[in-house]
């Protein structure tokens, strides 16, 4: 999908139609900007607000919480059980689904009834910016859409080189406590680790978000363990690893919590995610 979000691929050529490329490649193109838009995640609720067309906002779903004013929205229901009803009444001419949290029947039904859809599954962090650029076309907001993309770019540039020569800290990401869940090497989680030369010690498993076992992390030993948790102030998975106290982590009290609404939605906010991430690490290298 990477080499369908070039500059070149923002905006269609030689129509008079706002027209872009989705993450699925489908070509989504409306006569004017977009008026009534439904969200149907909370990442991309955050990536309509990001690109400048929070006001268009017409609804969104369950946890839409960012920015603030996005939890006023009226909401649809969660993301896997959509009140379909209540979307079609608000008559949206372009809805954001995201097919890793919407069902496949969902989107096939709105599609089937002719509505126009944008596929939002950023996987690296030039798709993230790309998708401010290319949704800021349909929304009529290319300005606010470019500069955020533009921003975000030199802020995840600014980590990279900041860290590139950092020592590697071996750790293990905690998606999910019950089944125990993390990342591999293709989720954009493992891209904010890398950028903070963190070694994702489940990077080579073949499933993008794997069930593991107790005992594998155990025996990978990592020197860092990172968690979400349940709530942006809730780092209580972090608690339950300190019953392990021959692991290298708990030894060093490299325990750390990041709120997971800066990491584990592929939005600008990954930026903050991903200080959040580095400085944490640092402060695993100074323990060593």
């Amino acid at each position: 999908m990477t080499g369908l979000l070039t500059t070149a691929s923002l905006a269609l050529a030689d129509t008079p139609a706002r027209c872009v490329l989705d993450d699925d490649g489908h070509r989504v193109c409306l006569n004017h900007p977009a008026q009534r838009v439904v969200a149907l995640s909370p990442g991309a609720t955050e990536l309509v607000y990001a690109a400048g067309g929070g006001a268009r906002m017409v609804a969104a779903v369950n946890y839409s919480d960012y920015p603030p004013e996005a939890a006023r929205l009226p909401q649809l229901g969660s993301n896997r059980r959509l009140d379909l009803e209540a979307l079609l009444a608000l008559d949206p001419d372009l809805i954001l689904v995201m097919p890793s949290g919407n069902p496949p029947e969902q989107v096939a039904t709105l599609r089937r009834l002719g509505r126009t859809l944008f596929i939002s599954e950023p996987q690296t962090f030039e798709e993230v910016a790309s998708s401010l650029e290319r949704l800021s076309i349909l929304l009529g907001s290319e300005s606010e859409g470019h500069q955020a993309a533009a921003d975000f770019r030199q802020g995840i540039e600014a980590l990279r080189l900041r860290y590139r020569d950092a020592a590697p800290v071996p750790l293990f990401y905690q998606v999910w406590d019950e089944p125990l869940m993390t990342v591999n090497d293709s989720h954009f989680i493992h891209q904010v680790i890398d950028l903070c030369r963190g070694e994702n010690i489940f990077a080579a498993l073949p499933r993008q978000i794997p069930r593991i076992s107790l005992e594998s992390v155990l025996q990978r030993n990592p020197e860092a363990i990172v968690a979400g948790g349940m709530g942006e102030e809730n780092a209580d998975w972090l608690d339950h690893w300190r019953a392990w106290p021959d692991l290298t982590a708990v030894q060093r009290d490299n325990l750390f919590f990041v709120a997971p609404s800066l990491i584990q939605r592929p939005t600008p906010r990954l930026l903050y995610g991903a200080r959040d991430l580095c400085a944490h690490l640092d402060t695993a290298r100074a323990r060593r």
